[in-house]
């Protein structure tokens, strides 16, 4: 047994080492195989990049190529047109060149031409010394064969022409300045009318003449007795909230509140209307609704406030201001509304400052503002002009503005043209039909004034105010006012209407002289 075992140990032992042997000559064939491929690998990849780097060389070399030659044909094509800018300026130089040589030409001949003008002036100015050194010797000599003529000395035949002259003069002048009055007016009249027409055109606006009472329309009579609640307690706590009377009569469905003071008046509808829809009506009621109607009107004044801000383009109000425009709703003026008047004339001053060529923006503020006096004046002492003054004066308001406004009734002169359109303005919008209502006593005030400044002149005979005030008709006495004389006192009529009353629109002053010769048949 064990002499089988050695011989088959000696057999593996033999058959590893072979194997063993033919593993390290397969591996080496291996490795060397390997070498020989990745040499191979190496040469082919080095191959590679050589021939990349060779043809990233010739595209660099060509766009190089193209590069340059682009360039060289844009430096031609600039160069082309270089030198054509440079051939058309050229020609351009050469042109005014030219013009200059021909101004230079023309101008060389003028100041010859000017030159002999001169000398044939000079000329001409001795020969007229001469001929007036003669005038003055034969003037002389005239003068004194007149003197020995007439029988009369040099100062005694000045004073008898002077005196014809004054004579003679008196009546061209009136002529002249009756002439030139018509001439004046119609020119003034057609281009005033077509002025004052386009802007009236421009801001037509409605006029209602307000009064001192509100009707408040409710769902039913019913309502009336609510309204006044047992024993009257109801209307007098809203008679003595708002300090408005109620007239509850038999008008179906509505009740009347009076009062003069329109802010009040406001109040007191807004709490009814408020009391109607809510339905509970009783003291604490009333007074919660009558400081919630106040509120509400506050909210209103300031709306109302900048609606007439946006309305005429003004900006930049203080707000303060802008609330007092806005209570100019709630005032009346003749009957006319003072917010929609004061509207109106900023429109129409800004329309006529425009036509004039003036400061449109200025007049319009200064048109808005004129009245803004009106809203207190009822609680300030002292004229409408003056608190407006007082109030623009408070919140810095521009000094044109301001002159605008105190000079708008005569008060101040203006300082300005947009002050004179203010007046304007603020006469046509007063004094358009319908715009406004005088009373009575007002209105017969003012013709009696106007026949009164009429009968103060002298010579007069009679004088009538005619045609609702709109003309005074004066009869003079035909043996003390002769027709020179008429023309004069026409002037210092009208200015002294002009400087003595206030008046909307225009006053006509005719002057009427005649003779009458009166005999009886007996």
């Amino acid at each position: 047994m064990e002499n089988l075992i050695v011989p088959l140990l000696i057999a593996i032992i033999v058959t590893l080492a072979v194997s063993a042997l033919i593993f390290f000559l397969v591996y080496k064939s291996l490795e060397k195989s390997k070498e020989k491929k990745g040499e191979s690998i190496v040469k082919n990849a080095n191959e590679k990049a050589e021939k990349i780097i060779e043809d990233a060389k010739k595209n660099a070399e060509n766009e190089r190529k193209e590069k340059i030659f682009s360039a060289k044909e844009e430096i031609q094509a600039e160069k082309a047109e270089l030198d054509k800018e440079i051939k058309e300026r050229r020609a351009e130089v050469q042109k005014q060149e030219k013009r200059l040589v021909q101004k230079e030409e023309s101008l060389d001949k003028k100041i010859d031409n000017l030159e002999s003008k001169e000398e044939a002036l000079q000329k001409k100015m001795a020969e007229l010394d001469t001929i007036k050194a003669e005038l003055e010797t034969f003037k002389q000599k005239q003068n004194e064969e007149l003197v020995r003529i007439s029988g009369l000395s040099i100062e005694e035949a000045k004073d008898y022409l002077i005196k014809n002259v004054r004579e003679t003069l008196s009546h061209e002048l009136a002529v002249e300045i009756k002439e030139a009055e018509n001439k004046a007016k119609e020119e003034s009249d057609k281009k005033a009318k077509n002025l004052i027409t386009f802007a009236i055109q421009k801001c037509a606006a409605d006029h209602t003449q307000e009064t001192t009472v509100s009707v408040v329309p409710l769902p039913s009579d019913d309502m009336k007795g609510r309204i006044i609640g047992r024993e009257g307690r109801n209307i007098k706590a809203l008679e003595s909230l708002t300090g408005i009377d109620l007239i509850i009569d038999d008008t179906p469905e509505a009740i009347v509140l009076s009062g003069f003071d329109p802010i009040r008046r406001e109040v007191a509808r807004i709490a009814i209307e408020k009391l109607v829809v809510d339905g509970r009506i009783h003291p604490a009621r009333i007074e919660e609704m009558v400081e919630k109607a106040k509120d509400e009107l506050e909210e209103i004044i300031k709306e109302e406030g900048e609606r007439a801000s946006m309305e005429t383009g003004v900006m930049g109000l203080h707000p303060d201001i802008i609330k007092l425009i806005g209570k100019l709703k709630y005032r009346t003026s003749y009957g006319q509304n003072v917010l929609n008047h004061s509207i109106e004339v900023s429109q129409l001053c800004g329309i006529i400052a425009d036509e004039l060529g003036l400061d449109s923006k200025l007049a319009k503020r200064a048109g808005l503002l004129h009245d803004i006096g009106k809203s207190i004046d009822h609680e300030i002492e002292g004229t409408h002009v003056e608190i407006g003054v007082d109030i623009l004066k408070r919140y810095k308001e521009n000094e044109l503005v301001i002159n605008a406004v105190h000079a708008h009734h005569g008060d101040v002169e203006p300082a300005s043209l947009e002050a004179v359109v203010v007046q304007a303005a603020d006469a046509i919008s007063a004094s358009r039909p319908g715009a406004r209502r005088e009373t009575l006593e007002t209105y017969i005030k003012r013709l009696e004034k106007l026949e009164e400044i009429a009968d103060s002149f002298d010579g007069v005979e009679k004088s009538y105010a005619i045609q609702a005030g709109r003309e005074v008709r004066i009869m003079v006495k035909p043996e003390q006012i002769t027709d020179d004389q008429m023309v004069v006192m026409s002037h210092d009529v009208a200015k002294r209407i002009e400087d003595e009353m206030e008046y909307p629109g225009q006053i006509k002053v005719t002057i009427v002289r005649e003779n009458r010769a009166i005999e009886y048949a007996k």
